[in-house]
């Protein structure tokens, strides 16, 4: 879930994930096979697979797990063809859903996706529908706590980030992709460290939700990320802090 970037829907998002371990980890390894077979098993030469293996080992996956899906990928095991596949549609209160997965059977991940959205009461709209909403970013996100702000801005700018930005639970660095790895090692040579650091969809714009929608959103969000073919759902909702908690 990638909704509004405030650090409670981070935490919440991360909770969520936490207590779906093992789909995580099917996940990740579909990611692991696929960066793998596009660009080789050597992280050091492939951006794509060392950014994955960091959430893997995030996620404590197994080193031995982590092995045999890049050998997997790189051609030295079981052949696997995952296909990236990428939906678009409407949530609770005229939101913006971007979907993105990873399939080896495209009708069936699209008629999971639909029936979802159906269920829901969402809509899935023509491939570009709400895209044009979204930009990838990279987003490097410090406790407020734990740096001197003032400090990281000057460290995060130096070495070449597009923006931070300062809230009172979260300070985000923004980058783009081609510089979220450098940014993002300059700053933990530096000894900041980061609480998440990712590559995302972030929403141009985003709506509020509040009461039932809010909840439905959630549910909307938890039901994709349920689905195996689905690596990542982005949407441009904004839920205050304390609707967060309470459906924590």
């Amino acid at each position: 879930m990638a909704g509004h970037s405030k650090w409670a829907n981070i935490k919440h998002r991360k909770g969520a994930q936490d207590a779906k371990r093992g789909k995580i980890f099917t996940k990740l390894i579909r990611e692991i096979v696929t960066a793998s077979r596009l660009a080789g098993g050597d992280p050091d030469m492939n951006p794509r697979l060392r950014l994955v293996l960091e959430k893997a080992r995030s996620a404590n996956m197994p080193k031995d797990t982590i092995e045999r899906a890049i050998v997997r990928g790189s051609g030295g095991g079981e052949e696997d063809d995952f296909e990236e596949v990428v939906y678009e549609g409407y949530g609770p209160g005229g939101t913006a859903i971007l979907i993105e997965g990873l399939t080896d059977n495209r009708n069936r991940t699209v008629g999971e996706v639909r029936h979802v959205f159906a269920k829901a009461g969402g809509n899935m709209g023509d491939p570009g529908c709400v895209s044009y909403l979204f930009e990838r970013r990279g987003l490097i996100v410090f406790d407020p706590a734990a740096v001197d702000g003032d400090a990281l801005m000057e460290a995060a700018l130096e070495a070449g980030a597009d923006d931070v930005r300062e809230a009172d639970d979260a300070i985000t660095v923004v980058t783009g992709p081609a510089g979220f790895e450098a940014v993002k090692e300059a700053l933990e040579a530096a000894g900041f460290a980061p609480v998440l650091a990712e590559i995302s969809m972030e929403a141009s714009t985003t709506v509020a939700l509040e009461g039932d929608d809010a909840e439905k959103m959630l549910k909307l969000v938890d039901a994709f990320e349920d689905l195996d073919d689905v690596q990542a759902v982005h949407a441009n909702f904004d839920i205050p802090d304390e609707i967060l908690e309470q459906l924590a």
